[in-house]
């Protein structure tokens, strides 16, 4: 969005929104800036930016997912202030990066260069997995949710009396190492294990069906330098994700939005059988 237009969107957008109470945004970087400050001068009560994912506290700075994250949280600090309510509405992974084509055949994540299947952890169609560990030798945990049961979690929170800054949801909680297993398992796939502790080499046992590929930290910083040198942008982006599932950043230990609102979160196992089950 070139930034000469933005006051005349910004104009534009608070005329619309005027008489509202609650914006929830699907928007990033400078068209959901401008959608904030526009909420703000229309008198919006609540805004939930665009987040969807892990906790922003866990996120390193710089951020090559950021895509004007970080720029949308501090804008609505500020806006904070004046009397505008914000919460951030944590789920961790969709459940859709698993399905048949990736959450991109949802319409989900269209522009995060990673939303395709097989961008991430496991490519149950081609069977294949890319595995992270982290420093301590664990494979990296995650918390999911479908989308959704985001959406019903998001229209139950619109009742609360009060929003904090971050509301956090959760259908389930796993290692990747077990996700694997259960993509496996439903596919009924047989599996034996690829180690990738060497930067650039994989060992593929004889007559298996499915690769798997683990890696360690130092294997995923090989990887990131090697595609950082060749410029794959996709590849990078692929590799920082590992990495971050490594380091935690889209798990959480509490969920402080399923205990609040009348919502069952349907588990991994049963939505990831009935996404592939004609498939």
């Amino acid at each position: 969005m070139p930034s000469r237009l933005l006051p005349i969107i910004k104009q534009d957008l608070a005329f619309k929104l005027a008489g509202l109470n609650t914006v929830i945004s699907v928007i990033s970087g400078l068209a959901q800036i401008a959608l904030i400050d526009a909420a703000a001068e229309a008198g919006i009560r609540r805004f939930a930016p665009a987040e969807f994912e892990g906790q922003a506290a866990l996120r390193p700075q710089p951020d090559a997912l950021d895509r004007g994250k970080r720029a949308a949280l501090d804008r609505l600090q500020q806006y904070q202030t004046r009397g505008m309510q914000y919460t951030s509405f944590v789920c961790g992974i969709l459940y859709e990066r698993f399905g048949p084509g990736g959450m991109v055949a949802k319409g989900i994540g269209l522009r995060s260069g990673i939303g395709a299947e097989g961008d991430y952890i496991v490519h149950i169609s081609q069977k294949k997995a890319h595995i992270p560990y982290g420093a301590n030798g664990q494979p990296g945990t995650i918390s999911m949710t479908s989308a959704e049961d985001v959406g019903k979690f998001v229209a139950a929170a619109l009742d609360l009396p009060q929003w904090p800054p971050e509301l956090r949801m959760r259908g389930d909680r796993m290692d990747v190492s077990r996700l694997v297993n259960i993509a496996e398992a439903i596919r009924g796939i047989s599996v034996a294990c690829v180690a990738l502790f060497q930067a650039f080499s994989v060992l593929i046992a004889a007559g298996v069906q499915f690769e798997k590929a683990q890696y360690n930290p130092q294997s995923m910083e090989s990887a990131l330098q090697l595609s950082r040198a060749s410029g794959e942008m996709q590849a990078q982006l692929r590799t920082i994700a590992l990495i971050a599932t490594a380091n935690g950043r889209f798990d959480f230990m509490t969920s402080n939005l399923n205990p609040l609102v009348h919502v069952t979160p349907q588990g991994f196992q049963a939505w990831l059988q009935e996404a592939w089950q004609d498939h």
